[in-house]
């Protein structure tokens, strides 16, 4: 892999890890469409603790404040009267879906990366979520009103977008609004859960590489990490602000129509 496929590569997984499109999604097609060989488990795992570290620079006051209730909570063993506490534990919770479903059926989900045909059908799901999400009657709940019920909803929703070109993150806002909090509220909690899990699965492919294979993509390795660090970083904070006034449309447009073309290419055989 040169340089410049690792910097595509890296921004290409900033901008899609948090936005409601898919990066798995996007990380299978790139190097489908462009015909690069596709990136291997060290570069893929490079990238998404790229994401990751963008996302705790963002929200380094809630991780801290998080990370303090947590311990308080075991200190003291109560939770209740605290909204930072519970939110710590609820984060948990929510996390604990993927997790099960991660050591269940990897090896199902590991075959479906390899078939972009199944990438282009999950994309158009994803698309139909975002947009039907916007159009059920709902409330606007703040993030303090979150339960147990709403994680453990919301965990469910991004256990099965480990499926690729499920988004992560839209199927947990899209979850988040159904339940009934608000759209900014619901990419909140969104993206505080992304934490954990793309913490543990990282570390996970870790364990599985072998030195060697770290020192012989050395430069692609950090290049993929800061760009992927960097377009994450913007990509939240643009999206902070944009979910606050608008819908979630455009990202489901966006599904559709790539989702379509991926169908078009593969089923005409042109790649």
């Amino acid at each position: 892999m040169d340089i410049f496929q690792a910097i595509i590569l890296g921004i290409v997984q900033g901008l899609t890890e948090f936005a409601p499109v898919s990066s798995s999604a996007h990380l299978v097609l790139t190097p489908y469409f462009l015909g690069w060989q596709k990136p291997g488990l060290a570069f893929d795992t490079t990238l998404h603790l790229g994401t990751l570290a963008a996302v705790v620079i963002y929200f380094w006051r809630d991780v801290i404040a998080l990370a303090r209730a947590f311990s308080a909570s075991l200190i003291e063993r109560r939770i209740a009267g605290d909204s930072m506490r519970a939110l710590a534990w609820l984060v948990i919770l929510g996390t604990l879906p993927a997790v099960i479903a991660g050591l269940l059926l990897e090896s199902f989900f590991e075959s479906l990366f390899q078939q972009p045909g199944w990438v282009g059908f999950f994309l158009l799901i994803t698309g139909t979520l975002l947009f039907a999400t916007e159009r059920v009657p709902r409330s606007a709940r703040a993030l303090e009103t979150i339960t147990w019920r709403d994680a453990l909803a919301i965990g469910i929703a991004q256990a099965i977008a480990i499926l690729p070109g499920i988004s992560r993150s839209g199927s947990t806002i899209a979850m988040g609004m159904t339940r009934g909090l608000e759209r900014a509220a619901s990419a909140r909690f969104s993206f505080l859960l992304s934490m954990p899990i793309i913490l543990g699965a990282g570390v996970l492919q870790l364990l599985k590489l072998r030195a060697t294979t770290l020192n012989d993509l050395a430069l692609p390795l950090v290049v993929g990490f800061i760009a992927a660090g960097i377009s994450g970083y913007l990509v939240i904070r643009f999206l902070m602000r944009y979910l606050k006034n608008r819908t979630l449309d455009a990202f489901a447009i966006y599904c559709w129509i790539l989702g379509a073309l991926t169908l078009i290419v593969f089923f005409a055989g042109w790649r």
